[in-house]
């Protein structure tokens, strides 16, 4: 949480002296058009997410158990860390950075670059560094998850839909489905199968593709009506 005051502080300052805002430039302050932009993204992401986490066990001999050994102080404690990591992932990528990026050279060069600035960052999450393959895979699924992160918060000059898409797929994917770093959680697999071959690419596709593909052909039907 103190990590998240000083990034708020940092933004702040960079605002100020840089463009001469403040920071209601990042979309902070709630009304119905963000407070919806946040539940579809949260809504889409969960629902996108569960259904690639089914897709791993639906065509092999696997399924999904309850844990029952996770209590309730525990799956809270798993809910805030989430939320924290989303927040502070947000306002460093998706904040007064991404902002100034924009003003300075555009849309679409400064999304890029905090794409790719989203992808490194997860090479030391996932402490990826001296394999070459893994860091490969990873930078090209977060850095498509962080451009569509960073076009959301371009096209609606707010942060509430980034968080929504961040922490309907992590809270879903970490909590829900217990695949990060805080073990098992909510659901676990009921034993080691998975999937092989072509349906093992297919559904590893569909889980860096689908979301931005949906995020895209959301904001086309937005620009429509």
């Amino acid at each position: 949480m103190i990590g998240i005051i000083i990034e708020l502080i940092i933004s702040w300052l960079l605002l100020k002296f840089i463009a001469k805002k403040d920071l209601s430039v990042l979309g902070f302050k709630p009304n119905p058009t963000r407070l919806l932009h946040w539940s579809i993204g949260l809504l889409l992401a969960a629902a996108i997410c569960s259904l690639y986490h089914i897709m791993t066990t639906a065509f092999i001999n696997n399924g999904w158990i309850l844990n029952k050994q996770l209590t309730l102080s525990a799956a809270l404690m798993g809910i805030w860390w989430v939320l924290k990591s989303v927040l502070f992932e947000e306002l460093l990528f998706r904040g007064a950075l991404l902002y100034l990026a924009i003003e300075k050279w555009g849309t679409t060069k400064a999304c890029l670059l905090s794409a790719a600035c989203f992808g490194i960052y997860h090479w030391f999450s996932y402490n990826a560094f001296g394999n070459p393959f893994q860091m490969g895979i990873i930078f090209g699924m977060t850095a498509i998850f962080g451009w569509m992160l960073a076009v959301s918060f371009a096209k609606t000059q707010s942060l509430y839909l980034p968080i929504g898409l961040h922490l309907g797929w992590n809270l879903f994917n970490i909590i829900v489905f217990s695949n990060g770093p805080l073990g098992k959680q909510l659901f676990m697999k009921a034993n080691i199968n998975h999937l092989e071959g072509i349906p093992s690419l297919l559904v590893f596709l569909f889980q860096i593709f689908a979301l931005p593909i949906l995020m895209y052909g959301y904001f086309k039907f937005k620009k429509k009506i």
